[in-house]
């Protein structure tokens, strides 16, 4: 959810807005190859959802340049999804941990979670406080 991030990596952004995605909770049971630390995954819970940012890109081409940061299709599965968003529903793509990666228990660092509380003038206060709450694997 990072607008620096995203920049960092070169997509060419159209457009930035905040999104939701229902039917899922987000978890951080993806293991990374990297370092210690669960990475963000989408969960299926009917009554749950995820807050987050819808980025815009200038054509096809950049989420498969955003693949290759998110190492699809070893590491997650791009899906598409139908998110709500200030302006009524869209088509979006969203990324799902593969089975494969998917540990149980992990806890974000607070590096890898500061990198989604950027996002926060996307979320709601009460989502910002909930993600700004979570327990971390170095507090």
């Amino acid at each position: 959810m990072n607008p620096d991030r995203v920049a960092e990596r070169g997509l060419a952004v159209v457009s930035v807005e905040g999104a939701v995605l229902e039917g899922v909770s987000l978890a951080f049971n993806k293991r990374s190859g990297d370092h210690i630390g669960g990475h963000a995954n989408i969960v299926c819970a009917p009554s749950a959802c995820v807050e987050g940012v819808l980025y815009g890109l200038r054509d096809a081409d950049q989420i498969q340049r955003m693949d290759r940061f998110e190492k699809t299709p070893v590491n997650y599965r791009r899906e598409r999804v139908v998110v709500q968003t200030a302006a009524g529903a869209q088509a979006a793509w969203t990324y799902v941990a593969n089975r494969a990666v998917i540990v149980e228990g992990l806890k974000p660092t607070r590096a890898y979670l500061n990198h989604l509380l950027a996002g926060r003038s996307y979320l709601s206060p009460q989502y910002y406080g909930w993600l700004a709450g979570l327990a971390c694997v170095d507090d």
